[in-house]
């Protein structure tokens, strides 16, 4: 199964329910993610842009989308983001590929 960066910053009013009641959000995950077919490897809390970080698998791209479009449409993000990822084999095979290629920059 392909896997996927998950990005999440909260609203205000999220941390502010949060706050109030704290809640297993890594548990919630888990289980939508679950439900589309894949798998939570790691989510943790951050500080910056985004408040949260997970690495999931899912099945395909839609699915990672579906998870994406279940958990922004809950309206408690102020923003996602979902970025596919390459196991170092994959990253390597890419790399192999591109240097079939044969291409060279302008000039050299």
């Amino acid at each position: 199964m392909p896997y996927f960066l998950a990005q999440a910053a909260y609203t205000s009013q999220a941390w502010s329910a949060m706050a109030k009641n704290p809640v297993d959000r890594e548990e919630l995950f888990r289980a939508l993610i679950a439900k589309a077919g894949g798998k939570l490897h790691s989510f943790y809390f951050s500080v910056g842009e985004y408040d949260a970080v997970a690495i999931m698998e899912a099945p395909d791209l839609a699915a990672a989308a579906a998870i994406s479009i279940a958990v922004s449409s809950a309206g408690h993000l102020k923003s996602y983001k979902t970025t596919p990822l390459l196991t170092v084999r994959e990253a390597m095979g890419a790399m192999e590929k591109a240097g079939g290629f044969g291409f060279r920059a302008p000039g050299s």
